[in-house]
């Protein structure tokens, strides 16, 4: 997040620039904030369930490349995110898809 940006425009912003992606926010996915799910120090992650609207996937510049990967095909994640992307599939899987 940059300094005064709220954190729904942070993840529109972010994914763009990450991905080449335009989206929208379908819900938020959940807060995830155990001081131990990084090893690296005590971070916060809000995450969202997005919809793309426009664009091509690509590479942001701090990455090698960019994909899509099938559920049941995902490759290892880090830390707590096989945790924040098994929420988001329940939220889509139960329908629990609040407008924001």
């Amino acid at each position: 997040m940059e300094y005064g940006e709220n954190t729904e425009d942070a993840v529109l912003r972010e994914m763009f620039e990450e991905t080449g992606l335009k989206t929208n926010i379908l819900s938020l996915v959940g807060v995830y904030s155990d001081p131990h799910r990084d090893p690296r120090g005590h971070t916060v992650t809000i995450a969202y369930l997005l919809k793309r609207t426009d664009g091509e996937l690509s590479a942001g510049d701090d990455a090698i490349s960019a994909k899509f990967f099938k559920v049941n095909k995902l490759p290892s994640l880090a830390f707590d995110h096989a945790e924040i992307v098994k929420d988001a599939f329940e939220r889509v899987k139960h329908g629990i898809l609040s407008k924001m």
